[in-house]
């Protein structure tokens, strides 16, 4: 005998195949019938946001931690425009995603109707795929966006619910989740041109991506990196993947004191690069003028009217690299004792002022007191170049960054998801004082899922990068100060309580407090901004290289 159920617990009977634990969003009066499903359903939960922003930020680090899409929903019109920020991110920070919003019903798609704008549309460019449920397609149409967002480089995937759907009673259908298909190995022609040309370098570096880490090959690259005394750099969104300590290792792209890191990768005669994203930092951008190797599982977006891809080694990185790996090779030149030395040397710049409450000291003070194994996530600012430099990671998703889509606000409801998704694990949130004012609200979310997470405001008063640019150009001081001075708030924010530290000291006490308490908490340290002026926004490329 056929089942048949209404259209909005199969949708939730089909999230919960596909391993979905929680939802995040805004509800709204045609998401009435969901509720009701998620409720009498067990191993799910759906997590109010303050905003549907925040609760598109949830679910993109949802997805990134667990590897299931991350779920949200926005109603209508400026729900929908709300939740697109958060899409966006799972867009350009590569998550998977299912973003779910309310839409009209096909007979008022067209018309003149309150909230009514073209969702479709809305989403085309935020998404790898749009779509609207269908009333007896719920199962299929669910389990293709899951694989769409699965697949290939994740990503966000949107479904339109039509109103007046979610309480139709339809036929359930047979289906189960879609298997993820694995890359494709790489054309062996290809392998054997990468093996020469690596062979016939003198001084190939690495450089790796996002994409290396979910690659499987960390171990492997590691080797084959020691084996030949390679320096390594890493993009932002890769940190983890080699230990600060480990002799190869020569840096992060893009962040503070970019340009000593400059100084390894600039005498490179070879760049191989494996599971790099364009989208963290333009190859144009940063890379010396010589060959490229790329190894990912899409193309390499590079000028080649300026540079030389010399081989483009698309499909499984991890095969890839192994097929790398097993041969032997001429050795390299490298002087890694030279590219220690400019390591310790930048380092050696990111040590706060003596006695200070500098941005250096707050994060080593953070670093002693976060557990090894902790989880940080951070905000946008000038802190996050930092972060991206200074802050050591043992392993990959244990610092969460926005890069590719780079939005402030993005620390707090991140720190929110990755707490759910790791309840016994401790987590703590870097934010600046403006990223802190564009989602403070989710800090509500916070109390009432009664998570304990440490939210480290830097208040500076500032907007550091921008100012800092502005000072560059010999501008005049305008736009960017967030108060003339003092501190954030009160003493409790939606129920945080507030802890502010004015010295190193404090800062530290402050810290041993707040994670020793049992609830969200808010660690205010009371910065000089001064101190990122010579650490970001260095030159990646110098002109006489």
């Amino acid at each position: 005998m056929m089942t048949k159920k209404t259209v909005a617990q199969q949708v939730i009977d089909a999230l919960i195949d596909l391993g979905v634990t929680h939802i995040f969003g805004v509800p709204s009066g045609g998401w009435v019938d969901y509720l009701e499903a998620i409720r009498s359903t067990d191993g799910i939960e759906f997590v109010l946001a303050t905003h549907e922003g925040g609760a598109g930020f949830m679910a993109d680090v949802y997805g990134r931690i667990t590897g299931v899409p991350g779920v949200c929903f926005g109603t209508f019109g400026p729900g929908a425009t709300n939740l697109a920020t958060g899409v966006g991110s799972a867009f350009l920070d590569r998550s998977p995603m299912i973003a779910l919003t309310d839409e009209m019903a096909d007979n008022k798609r067209h018309r003149i109707t309150q909230m009514n704008i073209d969702h479709q549309a809305l989403f085309a460019p935020l998404t790898k795929k749009t779509t609207r449920l269908e009333a007896d397609k719920v199962r299929e149409i669910i389990f293709d966006a899951a694989q769409v967002a699965l697949s290939g480089v994740p990503g966000p995937v949107h479904i339109g619910l039509p109103a007046g759907m979610s309480s139709q009673i339809s036929q359930v259908q047979n289906h189960s989740p879609y298997q993820i298909k694995g890359q494709a190995k790489a054309d062996k022609h290809l392998i054997a041109t990468m093996q020469q040309l690596f062979n016939d370098a003198k001084k190939p570096m690495i450089v790796l991506g996002m994409r290396a880490v979910t690659s499987g090959a960390q171990t492997q690259i590691l080797r084959f990196a020691e084996k030949y005394k390679l320096p390594v750099i890493l993009s932002p969104m890769a940190k983890g993947m080699i230990s600060q300590s480990h002799p190869c290792y020569a840096g992060v792209l893009f962040h503070a004191l970019s340009d000593i890191v400059a100084q390894t990768y600039q005498q490179a005669d070879l760049v191989l690069s494996i599971g790099y994203d364009e989208v963290e930092f333009n190859y144009e951008d940063w890379m010396p003028n010589v060959s490229l190797i790329g190894i990912d599982i899409v193309a390499t977006d590079l000028n080649t009217d300026e540079y030389c891809l010399a081989c483009d080694v698309i499909g499984d990185i991890q095969h890839t690299v192994e097929q790398l790996a097993q041969l032997e090779f001429s050795e390299k030149k490298w002087d890694l004792s030279a590219v220690a030395t400019r390591k310790a040397d930048m380092f050696a710049q990111m040590t706060s002022i003596k006695g200070a409450l500098g941005p250096c000291v707050a994060l080593d003070i953070l670093r002693d007191k976060l557990p090894e194994d902790g989880i940080m996530t951070c905000d946008v600012g000038a802190h996050l170049h930092l972060i991206g430099q200074k802050w050591p990671t043992p392993q990959p998703d244990l610092q969460i960054m926005t890069n590719g889509w780079s939005a402030m606000g993005f620390a707090i409801p991140a720190a929110i998801s990755a707490k759910l998704t790791n309840p016994n694990t401790s987590v703590c949130a870097v934010i600046g004082d403006g990223g802190f004012l564009m989602t403070a609200g989710e800090l509500a979310v916070a109390v009432r899922e009664q998570l304990h997470i440490v939210f480290v405001l830097f208040t500076d008063n500032d907007l550091a990068l921008i100012r800092i640019k502005q000072e560059k150009k010999s501008n005049p001081i305008y736009g960017t100060p967030i108060r003339g001075s003092g501190t954030i708030g009160g003493d409790n924010i939606f129920g945080v309580p507030v802890i502010r530290a004015f010295t190193p000291n404090e800062y530290e006490i402050a810290l041993d407090n707040a994670f020793a308490s049992a609830g969200p908490i808010i660690v205010e340290a009371i910065l000089n901004a001064k101190e990122y002026d010579e650490l970001v926004l260095k030159n990646n490329k110098p002109e006489n290289n």
